[in-house]
């Protein structure tokens, strides 16, 4: 059972995540020159993934513990997560991989991964609006019409 899960997990990530931040950056830096970075451009961008990195994993293995399903469209939560950093943000996970894209971007001094990171952030804005959000509010009804009152999309609610 546990390798059950196991792989359907690793299936979402390898066709979502990982094709964002490792497939897609590797043409791009393949494809397009970049400037030599500083080496603070390589710590921060280094820091910088890392805490991506970490803040993707905490959402899949809530989406697993929690939600008892995967991060991919076909395969999706049973129970509505609103723990972690999903107490904070409602898109935790997609923060995560922005991150780690703007961590590359730093660290590799690359103008396209910059590019590509901004186009990440604007197709998941408007798949969250236009899709997401509305699907949510279909299989979770009023707890996630009010969990969506009550925590913001992309940013925390600064301190009252």
């Amino acid at each position: 059972m546990l390798g059950f899960v196991f792989r359907r997990h690793l299936l979402a990530i390898l066709l979502l995540p990982f094709v964002v931040t490792v497939v897609v950056p590797a043409y791009l830096l393949g494809q397009f020159d970049r400037g030599l970075p500083t080496l603070w451009q390589q710590v921060a961008g280094v820091l910088v993934f890392a805490a991506g990195l970490c803040l993707f994993g905490w959402c899949v293995v809530l989406f697993a513990r929690v939600g008892r399903g995967t991060l991919a469209p076909w395969d999706p939560t049973q129970a509505l997560v609103a723990v972690g950093p999903y107490r904070y943000v409602r898109n935790p996970m997609i923060s995560g991989v922005a991150a780690m894209l703007l961590g590359e971007a730093l660290y590799f001094n690359s103008q396209a991964v910059g590019l590509w990171f901004l186009a990440v952030v604007l197709l998941n804005h408007v798949y969250f609006i236009y899709s997401e959000e509305p699907g949510l509010e279909q299989r979770f009804g009023e707890a996630y019409r009010e969990y969506k009152a009550a925590v913001p999309r992309w940013l925390p609610k600064g301190k009252r």
